[in-house]
């Protein structure tokens, strides 16, 4: 029986910051993928992910991946990669977290970094905060996604066993250790598709 509903943000409650990131890449003549690769070598070591676990300040962030993307034959701006992470926020993903809410347990799982929440965090939190009965922010628990730790940190708070839990995601690299947990899984690339998916595993409307 499933208990709770576990969501990402980027990606899933708002739209992707790929799309965003590709913009990015065409204007400043970089290759297709350029920032999704960088941040994807040395997934546990790079800049991004010091930042997102918050073993790094902005500044020292910023040195780090823009000296990453040199070393990989492009040239950015930290701080211009940084303002694509603020999504649009997709309506139905937002209803599908309010009939959760009211039926099981619900849960934001986000990677993410301080000044992220700065700029964006108000926006979300005022509308999805008082949805959630747990949210996990790796710049707050200082661990990430994949790691299975985050995944832990979620179903200990929500007092629920991984298999009673269903979980969203943009991502399969996130969505692979929470399966391997026992968790149902839901990768989120069509949100209406995603919705049905959900739907079928909880057992009630949520659109």
């Amino acid at each position: 029986m499933i208990k709770a509903v576990l969501f990402d943000v980027g990606g899933v409650l708002t739209t992707s910051p790929f799309e965003s990131f590709a913009r990015y890449e065409r204007e400043q003549g970089l290759p297709d993928g350029f920032i999704r690769k960088l941040n994807s070598t040395n997934p546990d070591t790079n800049a991004w992910a010091q930042l997102e676990r918050n073993t790094v300040d902005f500044n020292e962030f910023c040195d780090l991946f823009e000296a990453e993307a040199l070393a990989a034959g492009g040239e950015l701006k930290a701080i211009e990669v940084m303002a694509c992470l603020s999504g649009d926020v997709r309506p139905e993903m937002i209803e599908a977290v309010r009939r959760c809410h009211e039926r099981v347990k619900t849960g934001m799982l986000t990677n993410n970094v301080r000044a992220e929440n700065e700029d964006a965090g108000g926006r979300l939190d005022g509308l999805l905060l008082p949805l959630f009965d747990v949210v996990i922010e790796s710049s707050k628990a200082g661990v990430r996604k994949p790691d299975p730790r985050f995944y832990e940190m979620a179903c200990e708070q929500l007092a629920i066993e991984p298999p009673e839990a269903v979980f969203l995601d943009d991502l399969g690299i996130n969505l692979k250790p929470a399966r391997a947990m026992g968790m149902t899984t839901i990768k989120v690339v069509d949100p209406d598709k995603a919705l049905a998916e959900l739907e079928e595993a909880v057992g009630f409307p949520v659109r």
